[in-house]
């Protein structure tokens, strides 16, 4: 099951799923914790064990509630390796693109996130697709079982994600979304980062990037 939450001023998606009783936070972006506590009540009024927070990019707006997550649960988040130093310079980050200081202190990292791992929830597995571009490190993360795909700002309905922020690179995200997103079954579901979801299918058809 997935259970979406719009969170702080860029409207970022943070999902929560879950099958058999246990629960993965992706991409905690809850600025406050006024984003917070609805997060933590759904996970709660479902008896959920929280047993992973997986991170498919570094950047700033996806890691906001990180802090929340430790002080609550005590668990730190998994990302990719590539994506470490952006995750290590987030401050810096939101001073130059918002003129403001990164408002949370972030956790350490809990581990590593590499191409083709796959992580037991429940009854599913969640695998790990390296899809570089929007960022050095960035990841989708596949459910086969359930045919659902957490893009994260790679893919998004009717467009990709932005490439001109430091690490970024164009080609690398058009490729890594052709060769590795593209190509799962059409019936797909995608839940990208910011805005609605879509299907693999209707992005093959419609998105003007292909």
């Amino acid at each position: 099951m997935v259970k979406a939450f719009v969170c702080n001023n860029i409207a970022e998606n943070c999902y929560v799923l879950s099958s058999n009783g246990e629960a993965a936070i992706i991409d905690c972006g809850a600025y406050s914790d006024r984003h917070w506590e609805p997060i933590k009540q759904y996970i709660e009024s479902e008896s959920l064990t929280l047993r992973y927070v997986l991170q498919t990019h570094a950047h700033f707006d996806h890691v906001y509630g990180l802090c929340f997550v430790e002080r609550d649960y005590g668990l730190h988040p998994f990302l990719h390796q590539a994506d470490e130093v952006l995750y290590e310079h987030t401050n810096e980050a939101t001073m130059a693109i918002l003129g403001i200081s990164f408002p949370n202190p972030l956790p350490p990292i809990g581990g590593y996130l590499f191409d083709g791992q796959k992580l037991q929830l429940g009854d599913v597995e969640i695998e790990v697709i390296h899809t570089p571009g929007h960022t050095p490190g960035g990841v989708s993360l596949y459910v086969e079982k359930e045919s659902i795909l957490f893009s994260g700002d790679t893919l998004f309905a009717g467009s990709v994600g932005r490439s001109d922020f430091p690490g970024g690179d164009f080609d690398t995200e058009i490729s890594s979304i052709r060769e590795r997103l593209l190509t799962l079954p059409a019936q797909t579901v995608v839940y990208p980062g910011h805005g609605p979801q879509t299907t693999i299918q209707h992005e093959k058809s419609c998105n003007p990037y292909f």
